[in-house]
């Protein structure tokens, strides 16, 4: 077993790279929208396998166009669908390296103001 020491100076920079990294969001701009995206992915997936022994081999092609729809796979929609619900709703919180999920500040909420995550994440696109 192996025991690796890490300085101080070297955990800092590691919680500041963790920290820069770019996050991933697949929320959509509303719940329905996302949900209509889900519907047409699952329905591509379902309608492209459901339709071999009519129509043939050639109707799996329309099975990689769920890809679009849910933005990469069914679990990034799944994804995509928690970030939609909860956006504005949950707010993340670091603090020396610890980051913690709590409720929204009321008073951003009333004003529909976007929270600062939020911000982040659509000043990143």
């Amino acid at each position: 077993m192996t025991v690796t020491t890490v300085k101080p100076a070297q955990g800092a920079k590691a919680r500041a790279a963790a920290q820069s990294a770019p996050e991933t969001n697949f929320a959509s701009k509303s719940v329905p929208r996302h949900l209509a995206r889900g519907v047409i992915g699952f329905g591509l997936i379902i309608g492209s396998i459901g339709l071999v022994p009519v129509a043939g081999p050639a109707t799996l092609l329309a099975a990689p166009l769920a890809l679009i729809a849910f933005r990469g796979c069914p679990t990034c929609w799944m994804v995509g669908l928690t970030q939609t619900i909860s956006r504005g709703r949950l707010e993340r919180q670091c603090v020396d390296g610890v980051c913690t999920l709590t409720k929204a500040h009321p008073a951003a909420e009333a004003a529909d103001e976007p929270t600062a995550d939020i911000e982040v994440l659509a000043a990143s696109r």
